[in-house]
């Protein structure tokens, strides 16, 4: 594509890619000196120029220009490089319908409901936490919501791979850095906030107000759908220029729950919408799953599919990796893998499991907590496991460059009454828990879900992920015993 497609009255020259970080080599590329957490692209340009940039797009005055470089200066990077990437990649989300998700939890599970039974109806990608996956196509995540030039370029990859709809996990962390701001988004859901990134916004109104920008900026075609269940849900929608539309289960709502009924591995539950009644059953589980679920028929019936088309759908979809997958191999007993990571997210995972886990049997917990990462949260987990727990396992999650043990003591400081102990070690305390557990005691394993990764000092350790390590525990040291129970 020439320059002159992307700026008026830039020179005529060839550019063949984007860059925002000056490490990677682009040639004939253009450099956004972005300004982000920890750097300023605007220190870089040399080394860019190095890896291949012939243009650079900046804000702040430079002390030196290269003659054989072009300069463009802007009064906003962030937006320069939005409108740029949209065009270089030939507009691809204004050419698909496109689901924007946000929220502290909720996000992939209700991305990936919306993917599964969209699909049914026109080919449709997904890019969040777990993966990006359209068509046969499934790569590792890249960022819950990618960067800028990533993410214009994997929706440019889907729609030329035949996707016509996309269901994409918008974080505050993404949206406050304006990653999605040139995103032409259809469809917005918001599904709660609760604790989480307050060391990155500092506050819980700060928190709200990134994940209200999304909103604030919806074209007036769109439809925004909000969780009238949560205290934040129709705060975020006060400045929406598009149609509202809501959902819940203990409030009036748009789509609204009247009955449900939780099982050990279906829910059955009663949607009213206008004057019509559904009764609707699924293999989700849980009750924040109905609400998940009901947020995903909301955006797909205001598409036009019919809430009679999606039925057969809902009651078998796909197993969500990592988010209250059950893991049953045969043992007597159960077995949760969440990835549950805020103090909202594990105290309703441990509802769940205070639900099925019959009178008398015990809930095992294990979880950790992320290093470098909001700390204040992590008494708050130990307070939170004390209650619902009959044992806890404390472990390592993302720890980085702090001692697992110091983070698992912190966790300890809210632990009043139940037994614990700390096992560094994540796939040791995943075996331990599997060994000390006894017919139809349920097991939580939190933090990690279906995660291939563990970050360490250096970076990223590769990790096998909970469930794959819960199947492997079972085979190598729970079966091989050779034991034998009857589950009551």
């Amino acid at each position: 594509m020439k320059l002159t497609e992307l700026f008026e009255n830039a020179p005529d020259i060839e550019i063949r890619s984007l860059m925002a970080d000056s490490r990677k080599k682009r040639p004939d590329s253009i450099f956004f000196c972005v300004k982000g957490m920890m750097f300023d692209g605007h220190k870089f340009i040399d080394q860019a120029v190095e890896n291949g940039a012939k243009v650079i797009v900046y804000s702040e005055p430079l002390d030196e220009m290269r003659d054989d470089v072009t300069y463009i200066r802007v009064k906003d990077v962030i937006s320069t490089f939005n409108k740029v990437a949209d065009a270089f990649y030939g507009f691809p989300s204004h050419h698909m319908t496109m689901f924007g998700i946000t929220g502290t939890n909720g996000k992939s599970s209700i991305s990936c409901i919306i993917r599964d039974i969209l699909s049914a109806f026109k080919p449709t990608g997904y890019i969040g936490t777990i993966a990006i996956e359209y068509g046969s196509v499934k790569l590792p995540p890249l960022l819950t919501t990618p960067n800028i030039d990533d993410l214009h370029g994997v929706l440019r990859d889907m729609r030329e791979a035949g996707m016509e709809a996309c269901a994409l996990e918008a974080s505050s962390i993404g949206i406050e850095q304006g990653r999605v701001q040139s995103i032409d988004f259809d469809i917005a859901v918001f599904t709660n906030l609760t604790h989480d990134h307050l060391d990155y916004h500092g506050t819980m109104t700060n928190y709200f107000l990134a994940k209200k920008q999304l909103f604030d900026s919806l074209k007036p075609s769109a439809v925004a759908i909000t969780n009238a269940d949560d205290p934040y849900g129709m705060k975020v929608v006060e400045d929406c220029p598009c149609k509202v539309l809501t959902y819940g289960i203990d409030h009036p709502a748009d789509y609204q729950v009247i009955r449900y009924q939780l099982m050990k591995d279906r829910t059955r539950f009663t949607l009213k919408v206008a004057n019509m009644e559904y009764d609707l059953e699924t293999n989700l589980v849980a009750r924040f799953n109905i609400s998940n679920l009901v947020a995903a028929i909301a955006a797909l019936h205001v598409q036009g599919i019919s809430i009679a088309d999606m039925k057969p759908l809902i009651s078998d979809l796909s197993q969500i990796e990592g988010r209250m997958q059950r893991i049953s191999d045969g043992q007597p007993f159960n077995i949760l893998v969440d990835f549950a990571h805020t103090p909202d997210g594990i105290e309703k995972v441990c509802q769940y499991a205070s639900a099925i886990t019959p009178k008398g049997k015990r809930i095992i917990s294990i979880t950790g907590s992320a290093g470098k990462r909001d700390t204040a949260k992590r008494p708050v987990f130990g307070k939170i496991l004390d209650k619902y727990s009959d044992m806890i396992i404390l472990t390592e999650d993302d720890p980085r460059d702090e001692d697992p043990r110091q983070i698992a003591e912190e966790i300890a400081a809210g632990i009043k009454k139940t037994n614990y102990i700390i096992i560094t070690d994540r796939y040791d305390a995943i075996r331990q828990a599997i060994e000390l557990a006894d017919p139809n005691d349920t097991i939580v394993i939190l933090g990690k879900g279906d995660e291939k990764f563990i970050y360490r000092e250096f970076g990223r350790e590769p990790y096998e992920g909970d469930d794959t390590v819960v199947h492997d525990v079972l085979q190598k040291y729970y079966f091989s015993e050779g034991e034998d129970y009857e589950v009551l």
